[in-house]
């Protein structure tokens, strides 16, 4: 089980490796037209792409909110609801701007631009912060902590509860 998780996020880390050069075509013909009929290595973006001043070895934000994750993780021997939030309002507030294209990737998801207004702009405590987007941008954190208690699904859920709730407004 140990081995499972472990391999689950990197696989995760991974995907978003293999990803950043290819991100974002919805034109099967033009994903096959800048990289070919298959991609089996890491890959600059594009110029005038998403991430295109990027490199392969460099994470999108996703990559960037799942690495804050396992450290907090690892630093704290499991969840730490607290420590999270403090990481997200150290390390990665002060890089963005509200707008799509800013911080660590350079490409912001609406689920984190909700919760960073919320946070900077109306002065919201974490507590009362959370966001409507209806994609899977939580699992960027629940993810790894899933995996954490991958045996312990009380704990997990216990974990994950606070991290997915939506804006109270």
């Amino acid at each position: 089980m140990h081995e499972r998780a472990q391999g689950a996020i990197l696989g995760a880390f991974i995907g978003d490796a293999l990803g950043l050069g290819p991100h974002w075509y919805y034109d099967l013909s033009e994903l096959r037209a800048d990289y070919g009929e298959w991609i089996d290595d890491y890959t600059d973006p594009k110029s005038g792409r998403y991430h295109d001043w990027l490199k392969a070895d460099q994470l999108s934000q996703s990559g960037y909110i799942l690495t804050m994750m396992t450290r907090s993780l690892n630093d704290c021997g499991g969840y730490d609801e607290s420590d999270f939030c403090k990481r997200l309002d150290g390390d990665l507030f002060p890089q963005l701007d509200g707008t799509p294209m800013s911080g660590p990737g350079l490409y912001t998801s609406q689920f984190i631009r909700d919760v960073w207004q919320q946070k900077t702009i109306r002065a919201i405590g974490w507590q009362d912060n959370g966001s409507n987007a209806d994609t899977t941008e939580a699992i960027e954190r629940t993810l790894v902590i899933g995996m954490r208690y991958a045996t312990r699904p009380a704990e997990m859920a216990a974990a994950i509860d606070p991290d997915i709730k939506m804006d109270p407004a």
